[in-house]
């Protein structure tokens, strides 16, 4: 495997020095999403009508997925540089191939919790000194600094990290009736808890990633009021895991379309599965990775839907593409040909 990785970073840095200077989104006003395969981890990249980047996460530490995570931002965004990148909590497949992406690619502002007291995990001062242009340390309510849209507003916002939220906004109904069905779990001590919440909005379209944020932290975010309102697009939040994706959120953002950033085995799990098939606003779900574990054989969507279908992965991503007027979005699996419309909810 040593023999192999050189090249391979070569042939990434060689494919960002030689590419055209194009900006993705920037000639047909749409946002693209796309959910990198990083296996388990997560790497969301968004690219903005204006040509601007967004990566919300950066997989584990090594090669394997910053060379992916280039792949898909020099080739298929056909970017020079990553503008903002946003790291949603200290755990090494969230933050593990900061440093090395930024030897391969130009970072901008490098947004996540900073240091911390009480941070309960540690990414250490390689992850505090890798180079970029600006760091600031994210708090509720922020929004970044992007280009202004066209015609349409775009927006996006920190809704909550470090256990801490956005006030209520104003008018905000009570969410009285979901909230009475909640039940706690066991406090997670570790720094899922501590998630950066991130919504992103084109007019009417709204799309939700909560990190890995736990069980309890979730409930904060829509009860005793909700937070978020209603969203059309929700990343399965830590990979499809029982200890977070609490279905009273589910029940108060309402999506209609779900994307799992899950792994082989790491994921996607029964409990988590069924509780999306019991949401009644839920049109489709995707799966970065079929589930091959022994439960897989009810706990998977159809084969169209999935982007990694063999345990031998072949790092395929998903897509989604917001129209330019924000009332509706496609979502495309391009290894297998797979697109569908959606048309974006009143809210």
């Amino acid at each position: 495997m040593r023999v192999l990785q050189y090249p391979v970073l070569v042939l990434s840095v060689t494919l960002l020095l030689n590419l055209p200077a194009v900006e993705a989104g920037s000639e047909d006003g749409q946002l693209d999403i796309y959910w990198i395969d990083v296996e388990g981890g997560a790497a969301t990249l968004i690219v903005t009508p204006g040509g601007e980047s967004i990566l919300v996460d950066t997989g584990n530490p090594g090669l394997r997925d910053p060379n992916r995570i280039i792949q898909v931002v020099t080739r298929e965004a056909k970017l020079r540089r990553i503008d903002h990148l946003v790291i949603t909590h200290y755990h090494r497949d969230h933050y593990g191939g900061a440093e090395t992406l930024s030897r391969q690619i130009p970072i901008g502002t490098v947004w996540d919790n900073g240091k911390f007291e009480g941070m309960p995990d540690d990414p250490g001062e390689a992850y505090f000194n890798f180079t970029s242009e600006k760091r600031r340390v994210i708090n509720p309510g922020d929004v970044l600094p992007l280009k202004s849209g066209r015609r349409v507003p775009l927006k996006v916002s920190c809704l909550g990290c470090r256990k801490q939220f956005i006030a209520p906004p104003r008018r905000a109904a009570s969410n009285e009736l979901i909230c009475a069905t909640g039940q706690d779990k066991d406090r997670d001590g570790s720094d899922n808890a501590n998630s950066v919440v991130t919504l992103v909005e084109l007019g009417p379209f709204r799309f939700y990633d909560g990190g890995d944020l736990t069980w309890n932290q979730e409930a904060r975010l829509v009860c005793p009021v909700n937070l978020v309102g209603k969203v059309d697009v929700y990343q399965i939040t830590h990979h499809g895991l029982a200890s977070s994706n609490n279905p009273l959120v589910l029940r108060s953002l309402m999506p209609q379309v779900v994307i799992m950033n899950n792994g082989v085995t790491k994921g996607c799990m029964p409990e988590v599965f069924a509780n999306l098939k019991a949401t009644p606003s839920l049109k489709a779900l995707y799966q970065v990775h079929k589930n091959m574990r022994p439960d897989g054989s009810v706990n998977n969507v159809p084969d169209e839907f999935i982007a990694n279908r063999k345990e031998q992965c072949d790092a395929n991503f998903i897509k989604l593409s917001v129209a330019a007027d924000g009332k509706s979005y496609e979502v495309s699996i391009p290894a297998h040909g797979h697109k569908a419309r959606y048309d974006t909810v009143e809210k």
